[in-house]
């Protein structure tokens, strides 16, 4: 698994549209009037990587299995949602178990499109959404605090480390500033704030669904967005939901290619929202190949060869002994294992080697 990005949004911007397209499939009900998500949809998309393909043919792989990514598309929040308005907070909490919340923002004109709060604002609507998740974390932590507190005074250390990060996180809520904005000293405290499981505390990426005629450049509304971003911390990216769903129902990559050539773009939504979503966490991407199959493998930037090995299964990071490593590079410029082994550029790397991104790795595990 890639990462989990819940998918948030106000009513009417496009938002199962885009949930739609990412999937290649209509599984989510996109309609012109609010609340048309009841249930939050939860997909799996395969992650495009073009290496996956050429270390097959080299491999002789049988099959190419990509790593993959899940969304979980939300119902629309409007504003007073944590008070109860509209569908309530009843769908918060599907955002807190994801790695990433994508706030999608309506950046396009159109009067045959109700805007729930009766004008187009992407600004606006982003802060309307902070707002509503920064509410429900306030009210979460004013509920938890006494009990933490009360076990603290007892002699529980955990409780005793989660009631001074909820004190220090309530300081910051109150200011009207999200979670991810407090201040961590260390791996430790970031353990704790993630225990809280805070929807305010995640990693934001902001999703401009524009027009078709802004799909290449964006226009003043992403631009806006883009800004706020970067004050935030944040990444954004320009999708035009639209486009999207008319790619999904292409055939052929190569007709898929000709459609987005015809636009002037080189890729699709989903390849710009991976991109970012990767950057946002910090992942990377190590390879595995073999006459069997030839496969991708997600981990977070700076994970060692032991961790790494158990993400293909937990028994190989107890037994770990060894990790064959080739660069990506290397493997393809000497035509595979054999020949990079003969050139010299297969390594045996050790438990405290750093697994980069490309690396092409077979590990050496005991019983």
């Amino acid at each position: 698994m890639g990462f989990r990005c819940g998918i948030v949004g106000l009513p009417n911007v496009g938002k199962s549209t885009l949930f739609n397209a990412l999937l290649s499939k209509m599984q989510a009900e996109a309609a012109n009037y609010p609340f048309c998500t009841i249930d939050p949809n939860v997909g799996r998309v395969a992650v495009p990587d073009p290496r996956l393909d050429k270390l097959a043919e080299i491999a002789g792989s049988a099959s190419i299995i990509p790593t993959q990514l899940e969304f979980v598309d939300i119902a629309g929040l409007v504003r007073g949602a944590s008070k109860g308005e509209g569908l309530g907070n009843q769908f918060l909490s599907h955002i807190r178990e994801v790695d990433a919340i994508l706030y999608v923002l309506r950046c396009f004109e159109d009067g045959d499109i109700i805007h729930v709060e009766g004008k187009v604002d992407p600004i606006r609507d982003a802060d309307v959404i902070e707002t509503e998740l920064l509410i429900a974390d306030l009210e979460s932590l004013e509920k938890r605090l006494p009990s933490a507190q009360k076990k603290a005074k007892g002699g529980d250390k955990d409780a005793a480390e989660q009631a001074t990060m909820m004190e220090k996180v309530l300081a910051v809520l109150n200011a009207n500033k999200p979670a991810r904005d407090v201040s961590i000293r260390d791996a430790a405290e970031q353990k704790v704030l993630q225990s809280l499981q805070l929807l305010t505390a995640k990693p934001a990426l902001y999703v401009c669904n524009v027009d078709e005629g802004s799909a290449a450049n964006g226009n003043a509304l992403s631009a806006k967005v883009a800004e706020m971003a970067k004050a935030r911390g944040a990444e954004s990216v320009v999708v035009s939901a639209r486009i999207e769903a008319e790619i999904a129902m292409l055939q052929t990559a190569e007709e898929k290619k000709e459609f987005l050539e015809s636009l002037g773009l080189s890729e699709t939504g989903l390849a710009r929202v991976i991109r970012a979503g990767y950057k946002l966490l910090g992942l990377i991407t190590y390879l595995t190949a073999g006459p069997k199959e030839a496969r991708a493998w997600t981990i977070t930037a700076g994970t060692m060869a032991p961790a790494a090995a158990g993400v293909i299964h937990t028994d190989f990071e107890r037994a770990f002994i060894r990790a064959e490593t080739i660069s990506y590079e290397d493997y393809v410029a000497h035509g595979g294992e054999a020949g990079a082994k003969k050139a010299g550029k297969l390594r045996l790397e050790g438990k405290e080697y750093v697994v980069q991104d490309g690396d092409v790795m077979n590990f050496r595990v005991g019983v």
